[in-house]
């Protein structure tokens, strides 16, 4: 039978549970969205989340703070596991002032980033927040500062997810934007730095707050997002099953998992997925999905920079990361965003041990004034540094075109591939064999007595002579030249085979990647 105290501790932790009392939780709901209990509760294995800091609670003593009580002062957090491995968050309570950030609620998450710091766990953090206190003035923004300090110290050790279930906005948004992934969900996800209100006052501008900062914006539009869901449901769905493609840190590998497809399994259609006519489009990802065991794949920022994809897949049950062209978009051409986009990827999957897999054919980098004062030169250099310094095993595919600089910058065995395949109509030149010819034989073309006649002739030339995978395969920048339907075969040996890979790199404190 309980005491007195132990039924008053009962009572206790059931009202601080409650967050803002029923009618707040009512406001919510009617919001669309869920609690932050009630998040994690379907975010976490059953059973299994244990809270920490329930009892905190802020001392701003200003503006009649003191006669607020906010439970757990706006904040959840906690561990547990998810699909039987541990994983560390913290979800932000609407329902208690507005999950305004104090520096006791900003205090609570910086103890679970330290903690999941310290074991080598992921770090979740849901955002539903109406931003800084402004009761507790400095104190909240020292406390932002202290959350972004412990986001920056635990780039590339642990994965570091952010949620965006609520609106985020002013200095909040820069936690998000320091961590790895970011998932917002339509609707009701919102970041941005100035909201609708300031911006109309500032500029005149009047934007709603979903098209200035929901997530179909910062996912096909600015790039600031990775996932966008339609439901506060999906959304949870969504991030386990990218848990399930990452190590819990930086010191393991992501988990493997058994293979029920045929490591040997050979397709005929990829012998003829790429058209004969080289200006003519076809879907990249009808050779991913062909490689992938059993299909199946994770794009990673699907709405941007469409020119270039980003993945997860499984080869033989382990988690590789896929760059490829896309020529279904701007011919698959490199440019800004492609190039931001692709190099943050790979920076994010070196980081995590998860081998890298290049599917090329790209015609070049954009051309265009825009492009050019734009910064294509410094963007583009992403690229070249992200491959250049992943030290994980980096095999990449010629599946048609490899053009100047963008050939390169595919991961080519000049930027440390560990082994390059080639298709037998890749072609891998400088450029085009039409631009090659007019500028190489210009003089004959222009002299001829039928110029027309001339150029076809030269072009068919280079053609003949360039614009194949066995000049390269003869200087050894090639490996192989596959059939196409033997390419998952040879990509899960590759894989096997680099699995010890151990790269040395020179003594520094770290590179300065050009950004």
């Amino acid at each position: 039978m309980a005491t007195v105290k132990q039924e008053e501790l009962l009572k206790k932790k059931e009202a601080l549970r409650l967050g803002g009392g029923e009618k707040a939780i009512e406001r919510q709901h009617a919001l669309g969205k869920q609690t932050a209990r009630e998040r994690l509760e379907k975010l976490f294995d059953a059973g299994s989340f244990v809270e920490t800091g329930l009892f905190v609670r802020h001392r701003c003593t200003n503006f009649g703070m003191e006669k607020k009580e906010a439970a757990g002062d706006g904040v959840v957090t906690g561990h547990g596991t998810i699909n039987g491995r541990l994983v560390y968050a913290a979800a932000q309570d609407f329902t208690v002032i507005g999950g305004s950030l104090g520096y006791e609620h900003a205090m609570k998450i910086a103890a679970a980033q330290e903690a999941a710091l310290k074991v080598g766990a992921p770090m979740i953090c849901i955002n539903d927040s109406g931003g800084a206190r402004i009761q507790e003035g400095v104190d909240a923004l020292a406390g932002y500062g202290r959350i972004f300090y412990n986001n920056t110290m635990a780039s590339g050790v642990i994965p570091q997810i952010s949620v965006i279930m609520g609106p985020c906005a002013g200095g909040a948004v820069y936690s998000p934007a320091l961590t790895d992934f970011i998932f917002m969900v339509q609707g009701t996800g919102e970041m941005f730095i100035t909201g609708p209100a300031v911006i109309k006052t500032v500029t005149g501008e009047e934007v709603s707050a979903d098209a200035l900062g929901g997530a179909l914006t910062h996912n096909a539009v600015s790039g600031c997002a990775h996932y966008a869901c339609a439901s506060e449901d999906e959304c949870i769905e969504e991030i386990k099953r990218l848990l399930s493609f990452l190590p819990s840190n930086n010191m393991e590998k992501a988990p493997a998992y058994p293979c029920t497809d045929d490591l040997n399994r050979e397709d005929e259609a990829l012998n003829s997925v790429v058209p004969e006519s080289p200006n003519k489009a076809y879907d990249m990802f009808d050779i991913i999905r062909s490689l992938a065991d059993n299909g199946e794949y994770m794009e990673h920022q699907a709405l941007f920079a469409k020119n270039i994809i980003t993945c997860f897949i499984r080869l033989n049950g382990k988690t590789v990361g896929v760059i490829a062209s896309q020529p279904k978009a701007m011919a698959g051409c490199l440019d800004i965003n492609a190039s931001d986009k692709a190099a943050r990827f790979i920076r994010t999957c070196d980081a995590f041990n998860i081998p890298l897999l290049t599917l090329e054919d790209v015609p070049g980098f954009l051309p265009g004034t825009s492009q050019e004062h734009g910064g294509i030169i410094r963007h583009g250099a992403k690229i070249l540094f992200a491959y250049s310094e992943a030290s994980v095993p980096k095999v990449t595919v010629i599946t048609r075109k490899a053009y100047g600089g963008a050939y390169i910058g595919m991961c080519s065995k000049h930027l440390g591939a560990d082994l390059v395949y080639a298709w037998p109509d890749a072609e891998i030149a400088v450029m085009g064999a039409q631009g090659a010819a007019n500028i190489i034989f210009s003089k004959e073309i222009k002299n001829a007595e039928d110029p027309a006649a001339k150029r076809k002739e030269k072009i068919d030339e280079y053609q003949e002579a360039m614009m194949n995978p066995y000049v390269a395969a003869s200087r050894g920048y090639v490996d192989d030249v596959i059939l196409p339907s033997e390419t998952r075969k040879y990509l899960i040996e590759a894989f096997e085979s680099l699995d010890g890979k151990r790269a040395e790199k020179p003594r520094k404190k770290h590179g300065n990647i050009p950004l």
